[in-house]
C-alpha cells in the first residue's frame, strides 16, 4: 500500500513538473503575438498565463510537500498544503481576471492600433488550444488521483483557455471590421469570468482548511453502510471526516451489543473499517471507536435473538447524514 501510494505521488509530481514546462513555452508564445500583434488583450492574457507559470511552481512544491510522509510535527501527514497553495493559485487567478478588466479600461479610454493580427491570431489559437487540452487532461488525472492541486491547475489551464479564445474572437472581429475597441469589451466580459472562476477555488480550498463537511463524500459513505449494514451494527453516529489532500480521515462512533467480548466487538468494528476501504478510492485511515448499547438502543436494534432485551423493537432507522453525524446514540424519537 506504501509504495503504491509513493508511484501515485510520484506520477503527480512528474505530472505537475509538465505542466509548469508546458506553462513557460505557451508565455513565451504569448509574449512573441503581443509584440507582434500591440494588442492589449494579448498582453493581459500574456500575463494572465504568468499567473499559471507561477501557480504550477507552488503547486509542484505543494505535492512535494505533501508527498513527505508523516512525522511527529505533522501526524496527519502534510496534505493540508494542497488546499493552501490551490487557495493561493484561486486568488492568483483573481487578480489575473482584475489585470485583464484594467488593461481592457484603459485601452477603452486611450485607444490603440493593432498590427499583424493574422498571425497573431493564429499563434493564440494555437495555445488555446493546447491550454485546453492540458486542463483537460489535468483535472482527469486529478480526479483519478484525488488530487486538489492538479484538478486546480486543470481549471486553471482551462479558464486562460476561455479568456485567449475571448482574445481570438476579439482579434478575429477587429481584424475584418476595423473595430478596435471590441478588443477591449471582449477582454472585459472574460476579465469577470476569470474572477468567478478565481473566486470558486478559493471557496473550495478555504472549505478543506476549514474541515468543512463534503455532502457528496458524506453521502457516499453512508450509503455505502446503509446497503451493506449488519444487524450487529446497532448504530454508527458522530461521524468526522477530515480530507489531507488526497487522503482521508473518518472518525466515528459504532454501538455494538453490550455483552460482546472485546474480540468480537473488536472483529465487527473490522468489518465495516474494511467495508468503508473496498468502497472507497481514496487512502482512508480510520479512529472508530465502541459503544456499547444502552436500554435506550432495544427499539432500534434488529438483533432478533438478543439475551438481554429489556424494550421491543420498534423500527429500523435508516442511516441519514444527520443520524450519523449526531452524536447522539439512535432512537426511534
Amino acid at each position: 500500500m506504501e509504495n503504491k501510494k509513493n508511484i501515485t505521488s510520484t506520477n503527480k509530481i512528474g505530472f505537475q513538473k509538465l505542466i509548469a514546462v508546458f506553462g513557460v513555452i505557451l508565455f513565451v508564445g504569448k509574449i512573441i503575438a503581443w509584440k507582434l500583434t500591440n494588442s492589449d488583450a494579448v498582453f493581459s492574457d500574456a500575463m494572465e498565463s504568468v499567473v499559471n507559470v507561477i501557480s504550477a511552481f507552488m503547486g509542484l512544491y505543494s505535492l512535494h510537500l505533501a508527498a513527505k510522509p508523516k512525522d511527529e510535527d505533522h501526524p496527519y501527514g502534510h496534505g493540508k498544503v494542497e488546499f493552501v497553495t490551490s487557495g493561493i493559485e484561486g486568488a492568483l487567478i483573481a487578480i489575473a481576471g482584475i489585470m485583464i478588466i484594467y488593461e481592457g479600461v484603459n485601452s477603452l479610454i486611450i485607444g490603440k492600433t493593432l498590427a499583424k493580427l493574422d498571425l497573431g491570431i493564429w499563434i493564440i489559437a494555437a495555445t488555446a488550444v493546447a491550454n485546453y487540452l492540458m486542463g483537460y487532461i489535468s483535472i482527469k488525472k486529478g480526479q483519478a488521483e484525488n488530487s486538489l492541486v492538479l484538478v486546480s491547475s486543470g481549471k486553471h489551464l482551462q479558464s486562460d483557455t476561455i479568456t485567449t479564445l475571448g482574445v481570438v474572437i476579439s482579434l478575429v472581429v477587429v481584424y475584418f471590421t476595423k473595430i478596435y475597441w471590441l478588443d477591449s469589451v471582449v477582454a472585459l466580459i472574460f476579465g469577470f469570468y476569470i474572477i468567478f472562476i478565481g473566486y470558486k477555488i478559493v471557496r473550495k480550498s478555504l472549505s478543506g482548511i476549514m474541515d468543512e463537511q463534503d455532502p457528496d463524500l458524506l453521502n457516499q459513505i453512508i450509503r455505502v453502510l446503509e446497503e451493506n449494514r449488519r444487524t450487529e451494527w446497532i448504530d454508527v453516529h458522530n461521524m468526522k471526516i477530515q480530507q489531507f489532500g488526497a487522503n482521508l480521515h473518518i472518525d466515528a462512533h459504532i454501538t455494538l451489543p453490550w455483552y460482546y467480548s472485546l474480540r468480537e466487538a473488536h472483529d465487527e468494528m473490522e468489518k465495516m473499517i474494511i467495508l468503508l476501504a473496498k468502497n472507497t478510492k481514496r487512502s482512508v485511515e480510520f479512529n472508530f471507536h465502541m459503544d456499547d448499547c444502552k436500554p435506550i438502543s432495544c427499539p432500534v436494534c434488529q438483533i432478533k435473538d438478543c439475551p438481554v432485551r429489556e424494550k421491543d423493537f420498534v423500527k429500523r432507522v435508516k442511516w441519514t447524514p444527520e443520524n450519523v453525524t449526531s452524536v447522539d446514540k439512535h432512537t426511534v424519537d
